[in-house]
């Protein structure tokens, strides 16, 4: 069965660059600050990073790379570089998957665990 493009590849985990780690590290913090269940984080084209963690209101729910992504382009980023979410669950959810797309079709998305190890990236 051809895996889901919101599965992480499933391969040998490639090693992170120092940068990427940084994303796992903001999205990490993101998560732990408000004990939420998804933290992430987002590099635009000019090296800058957002981080957030998912929202759950009565009148507002978004996940953590809608709001990390959103923090993005209120500060004027047209362009993604890398994402990463930590999660507890074993898969990338769709809306999360689906903003980062809107800004970037090829750029990966780390997905790792809540011990910020690597489960897989995501690339399509």
């Amino acid at each position: 069965m051809p895996e889901s493009p919101t599965t992480p590849a499933s391969s040998p985990v490639e090693q992170l660059s120092a940068e990427d780690t940084k994303l796992v590290v903001l999205a990490r913090g993101a998560r732990a600050r408000i004990g939420a269940a998804e933290g992430a984080a987002v590099r635009d084209q000019d090296g800058r990073t957002y981080a957030g963690a998912d929202v759950s209101l009565p009148s507002l729910t978004l996940t953590a790379l809608q709001l990390a992504v959103a923090a993005a382009v209120a500060a004027g980023a047209t362009r993604l570089e890398a994402a990463a979410v930590v999660t507890e669950a074993s898969t990338l959810d769709g809306a999360g998957h689906a903003v980062v797309r809107d800004l970037a079709a090829d750029v990966p998305i780390h997905v790792a665990g809540p011990d910020g190890a690597l489960l897989g990236t995501v690339r399509q």
